[in-house]
C-alpha cells in the first residue's frame, strides 16, 4: 500500500461521560488510528490523540478498504470539509472492537461518536489518498 505524499495533522477525539472507563475510551481512541491506547491523551472528560504523520491514516485506509466504505467516506470527507479540515463521526462501541462503523449524527453512536479530523495544506490529496477508488 503506497505511503501518504502529503502533510497533515490528524486529530481523533472522544468525550469520556462520567459513567464510562477512561481506558476503554483511550482504547476505543487508539483503535481508529491504530496506536496503543498509553499514546492517547486523556484528561478529564476527554480521550484525544493528535499527531502530524500522515502514515497515521494508513490504517484508517485499510479499515475503510476492509469495510467496503469508501464511498461513503468519501462523500462524508467532501461534505464536512472547511476550509483546510475535514472530519468523519466513528461508531465508538464499533471501534473499541477495531471496526470502523461511520455515523452521520452523534446520535448513531450512543455513547457519542469519536470524532476524526484530517487538516492539510493538500486536503483533497489526503481525501483521494484515504478514500481511493482505485485499489483494492
Amino acid at each position: 500500500m503506497s505511503q501518504p505524499d502529503f502533510e497533515a495533522e490528524v486529530l481523533v477525539e472522544a468525550t469520556i461521560s462520567p459513567s464510562e472507563d477512561p481506558s476503554k475510551v483511550a482504547a476505543a481512541v487508539g483503535n481508529v488510528v491504530g496506536v496503543d491506547p498509553t499514546d492517547v491523551e486523556v484528561r478529564q472528560e476527554t480521550a484525544r490523540f493528535r499527531t502530524k504523520d500522515p502514515r497515521v491514516l494508513l490504517g484508517i485506509k485499510e479499515k475503510l478498504r476492509d469495510r467496503h466504505v469508501r464511498s461513503a467516506a468519501r462523500r462524508r470527507l467532501l461534505v464536512n470539509t472547511r476550509g483546510r479540515s475535514t472530519s468523519l463521526m466513528l461508531n465508538r462501541q464499533a471501534a473499541a472492537g477495531g471496526v470502523m462503523a461511520l455515523c452521520g449524527t452523534p446520535e448513531e453512536s450512543p455513547l457519542g461518536p469519536i470524532y476524526l479530523t484530517i487538516s492539510s495544506g493538500k486536503l483533497s490529496a489526503a481525501i483521494d489518498w484515504v478514500a481511493a477508488y482505485d485499489e483494492g
